[in-house]
């Protein structure tokens, strides 16, 4: 395996892992590999500073991060309420349609029913219809907890 620092067309530096330089090609050229932040598909390797050894006349110690970096975990924290933030500001002008998704987003795709922005449930079996009929559905990146399961 190997490790990449990626760098989007917003300016976001995220790491990814590949299993060689080659399968980063292969993926990249493919259009599978986006920015977690911004899902932007223009991505290119970021300049990185690499690790090298001490010299045998010095002690080793643990390489500082440079000033101002948070540690990895912290940024994939920060990445991940980054994404819920955007997701729960969208679903406030989204509609819960609950188990009724599949239903209301084929109508809507067909013109039966007016388009509106919902979210709800669906199977794996109904969402890979939805894909197969070409309905432009995604999943959600966090779950949502159906509004009658809420205290």
């Amino acid at each position: 395996m190997i490790v990449f620092d990626l760098k989007c067309g917003g300016g976001h530096v995220f790491e990814a892992w590949f299993g060689s330089s080659a399968a980063w090609e292969e993926q990249r050229a493919a259009g599978l590999v986006a920015c977690p932040i911004c899902g932007d598909g223009e991505v290119a390797k970021a300049v990185m500073a690499p690790n090298v050894g001490a010299k045998g006349n010095r002690a080793a110690g643990p390489i500082p991060a440079p000033s101002g970096d948070a540690p990895p975990a912290e940024v994939v924290k920060a990445a991940m309420e980054m994404i819920a933030a955007a997701q729960a500001k969208m679903l406030e002008t989204s509609q819960w349609v609950g188990t009724a998704f599949a239903d209301k987003a084929r109508a809507m795709h067909l013109g039966d029913e007016p388009t509106a922005q919902i979210h709800g449930q669906a199977t794996a079996e109904q969402a890979q219809e939805l894909a197969e009929e070409g309905v432009p559905v995604a999943p959600l990146l966090v779950p949502v907890v159906p509004p009658e399961r809420r205290n």
